[in-house]
């Protein structure tokens, strides 16, 4: 095993290509780096099989990735866990839908791994069907799961209530046992009675040909309760100059073709130079709402 300490990208790949490193994992925005590092030695990352977490894997980066030759797929854990809880199966399973195309089942959270005990469920904790389509939160037990928080009693319970450990994610389960996160609790937007995805509208914008990342939260909105807010970083030397419009135009085909629901197109879309990330390099939704709320 090779620790890197500090994840500076040029030190990263130089250490991965020293060490003969073939498998790592990271969170998206670790990869970002790493692609944007290499990019005009691409062919350097041959080889390199990865597993990304921590947040959700967008279709776009993934897309880019495979191209560079990384055989990137996603996973899924928490702190809690110990980590992991799913990683996914690249081949398709027996009865698996024939349209799910190589990119989606490489971004999907996965299938449980073995002593793993998954279940999806309602506000008062009841089973949902594993049919793709019904949403709840994400409950697991496993052997190496936390049982407490430590001097929390209070949190320890809730994190127990029912005797499942309680990830505040909600997801869907198809029928072969593939796990989809759809949002975190906090990050659902609620818009007139409709619950919106932020990740599946992050992940429609992250395959635009000139992003480099996109962030969704939710904004107060006086009509409509919650509303989406587009937060998009550029990518450098993009064919195009990006504009709000040509975002709004990307959605909008998105939900022509029954991608995402007429709701999610936002009316306020921002350009910003880069995002707020945490001390591990993930997604910092928490200031992008401290900013935009």
């Amino acid at each position: 095993e090779v620790y890197p300490g500090r994840y500076g990208p040029e030190e990263v790949l130089a250490l991965r290509a020293r060490e003969g490193v073939t498998y790592s994992h990271c969170v998206p925005t670790i990869l970002r780096m790493l692609l944007s590092a290499a990019e005009p030695h691409a062919g350097t990352l041959k080889g390199w099989k990865m597993c990304i977490g921590g947040s959700a894997l967008p279709a776009g980066l993934a897309k880019e990735a495979l191209e560079c030759g990384i055989d990137i797929y996603a996973g899924y854990g928490m702190s809690e866990t110990g980590p992991v809880m799913t990683v996914t199966r690249l081949e398709a399973p027996a009865g698996a839908v024939a349209e799910v195309d190589e990119i989606e089942r490489r971004c999907r959270t996965g299938v449980p791994i073995p002593l793993v005990d998954l279940r999806i469920v309602d506000a008062d904790g009841r089973d949902l069907p594993h049919d793709d389509a019904a949403t709840g939160e994400l409950v697991v037990r496993s052997p190496w799961a936390t049982q407490c928080y430590v001097g929390n009693p209070s949190a320890s319970e809730d994190l127990w209530s029912g005797g499942y450990l309680h990830t505040q994610d909600v997801a869907r389960i198809d029928p072969q046992g593939y796990v989809q996160i759809t949002d975190r609790i906090k990050d659902v937007i609620k818009t007139g009675g409709e619950w919106l995805s932020s990740i599946e509208l992050e992940d429609v914008v992250s395959r635009h040909p000139d992003v480099a990342e996109v962030a969704v939260i939710a904004v107060r909105d006086e009509r409509w309760g919650e509303r989406p807010h587009v937060i998009v970083v550029a990518r450098p030397g993009s064919s195009e100059v990006l504009t709000a419009e040509r975002i709004r135009e990307w959605i909008s085909d998105a939900v022509r073709v029954g991608h995402l629901p007429r709701y999610a197109i936002p009316e306020r879309v921002s350009l910003v130079e880069a995002l707020p990330k945490t001390s591990v390099g993930k997604l910092n939704k928490r200031a992008l709402r401290e900013t935009y709320y």
